[in-house]
């Protein structure tokens, strides 16, 4: 399953969890995503859209 949002393209980031012992292991943050039914040239299309899309409105939900 790809973590990419079908917007802005935002994707999974990578980096490392420091412990208090300053331990580095490695880890990855991925972007929320959600399910959307939205209109694309008049048709309706399921599409994943991270949470930042939609908050700013560049997503026209049905």
């Amino acid at each position: 399953m790809s973590w990419k949002c079908d917007i802005c393209g935002k994707g999974p980031s990578v980096g490392n969890r420091v412990s208090h012992s300053t331990r580095h292991t490695k880890h990855v943050w991925k972007p929320n995503l959600q399910k959307a039914r939205i209109l694309v040239n008049g048709k309706l299309k399921k599409v994943k859209v991270c949470t930042s899309c939609i908050k700013s409105g560049r997503v026209n939900k049905v």
